[in-house]
């Protein structure tokens, strides 16, 4: 049993999607979190060390996991036979590791840095503009319906719900690639079941 320490209409949101499409057995436990207005406070109950999420504890192990590209290695690994994230010396493998951490490590630092509008410190920070990003995303969908060859993978889970969530926003270039992709995403009968438990519709 995975328990998912969640809040509504957050990053936590996508792994009740991503624990659908694993048939991964699992409960959600809403916490608590600090919002940007101010609201709210930290939930001891949160394994977070920050008191946000998503965090998830593995109540097999005993294991606390936290931060979305971290999650989705751990639970595809764990639970393998959904095939979507492949293991170790699976064709795939390197390309999978490889767009979990350009997640964490290049995207959501540049979707920030556009945010608060910071320039990005150039040939010196880890990560890029959002518009470099996104030319090396839609030159790899332009090839392929999903981010792996080898098919669907958790790295969409990820990958297509920001995509979802900045679509209408100035935050991301305007890409028809891009507006498909997260078509194929969003109408996956995972994502529906996700939105009932989440409570968005």
């Amino acid at each position: 049993m995975i328990t998912l320490f969640h809040r509504p209409k957050t990053r936590s949101s996508r792994f009740i999607f991503l624990l659908e499409e694993l048939g991964a057995p699992y409960e959600i436990k809403e916490v608590t979190i600090r919002s940007s207005d101010g609201s709210g406070a930290v939930d001891a109950a949160n394994p977070h060390p920050h008191g946000k999420v998503p965090a998830i504890r593995d109540n097999e192990t005993g294991d606390v996991v936290y931060e979305s590209p971290a999650i989705a290695l751990y639970l595809t690994d764990k639970f393998p036979k959904a095939g979507i994230g492949p293991t170790i010396g699976q064709k795939g493998r390197g390309a999978y590791l490889s767009w979990l951490a350009y997640y964490g490590s290049v995207l959501e630092p540049a979707f920030i840095s556009k945010f608060l509008n910071t320039p990005v410190p150039r040939g010196t920070a880890g990560w890029v503009v959002v518009e470099e990003a996104m030319e090396h995303i839609i030159a790899t969908l332009s090839k392929h319906k999903w981010l792996l060859e080898e098919g669907f993978s958790s790295l969409d889970i990820l990958y297509g719900t920001t995509f979802a969530m900045f679509g209408a926003s100035p935050m991301m270039p305007k890409s028809e690639v891009i507006d498909l992709y997260v078509k194929h995403v969003t109408e996956r009968p995972a994502y529906v079941q996700s939105l009932e438990k989440d409570g968005t519709r």
